[in-house]
């Protein structure tokens, strides 16, 4: 079992790989954002790759659909043309930016780990593949 924990930003790689074995990746960091904890992350076998990947996609088109509607909260226009509409405006409209940026920031932390876990993918691959062509030279030499 070689290999580094990985994150986001592209450094080491998947521990383990092919059918069960575990892979362990580190939660992503995100620029302005507070540092994941030490020792925090995920863990999931090889096998499961795809459909973890598959759920965090998911995830992020929903955070794509609430970026709409976060948008249209952080540009609310007054209902009339008295003090009170226009307070609530001035109200409301920094809860839909704070809400807006807090989606946009989530949906960072999302793709970079996408980015992360398909690196896994193709590391895990591209040890599968090495160690079949290891395991055909190794049979050709010895025949």
């Amino acid at each position: 079992m070689g290999g580094a924990m990985l994150d986001a930003g592209g450094v080491g790689g998947a521990i383990g790989a092919g059918v069960g074995k575990v892979v362990t990746m580190a939660a992503p960091k995100v620029a302005g954002a507070p540092a994941p904890a030490a020792g925090g992350g995920y863990k999931f076998k090889a096998e499961e790759l795809d459909a973890v990947i598959r759920k965090w996609e998911d995830l992020r088109d929903s955070l794509k659909t609430d970026e709409r509607d976060a948008e249209r909260m952080a540009h609310v226009q007054p209902p009339g043309r008295e003090f009170a509409s226009g307070d609530f405006a001035d109200l409301a409209n920094p809860s839909g930016k704070a809400f807006l940026e807090s989606n946009r920031r989530m949906q960072d932390y999302v793709g970079k780990y996408i980015d992360a876990l398909n690196q896994a993918k193709r590391s895990i691959s591209s040890q599968e593949e090495q160690s079949q062509s290891d395991i055909a030279q190794a049979g050709e030499q010895s025949a």
